[in-house]
């Protein structure tokens, strides 16, 4: 057993996609103002661009609560950790998923 002292180790890198992953969807949110208020035609291919980090910003928050809430729980809950969890993942991606086609329909109907 690992000790409890140490963070595991996908720790680090979950917490440097995640906050990469903000980042980009933050300068993408200002580069889109930036280009609504000249006027400028914005393809919708350029939404790839926030829709790929807002699913990364998701991924690894959902390997942080997985690190935190199933590697961590005693071996005797472990099982209903991990069904529980596992209705979060599918409603926190069925959420992003519903999301994003939405945004896309809206664009296409314009």
């Amino acid at each position: 057993m690992p000790d409890a002292n140490q963070p595991h180790p996908w720790r680090k890198p979950l917490l440097i996609t995640e906050f990469a992953a903000v980042a980009i969807l933050v300068v993408s949110m200002g580069w889109f103002s930036s280009r609504a208020d000249a006027g400028a035609a914005l393809s919708p291919v350029w939404l790839l661009i926030p829709a790929a980090a807002s699913l990364a910003v998701f991924v690894s928050f959902i390997g942080l609560m997985y690190l935190r809430w199933v590697v961590a729980a005693a071996a005797e809950r472990k099982t209903r950790h991990k069904i529980v969890f596992s209705l979060l993942v599918i409603t926190l991606l069925s959420v992003w998923a519903y999301g994003i086609a939405n945004t896309w329909v809206s664009l296409s109907n314009a």
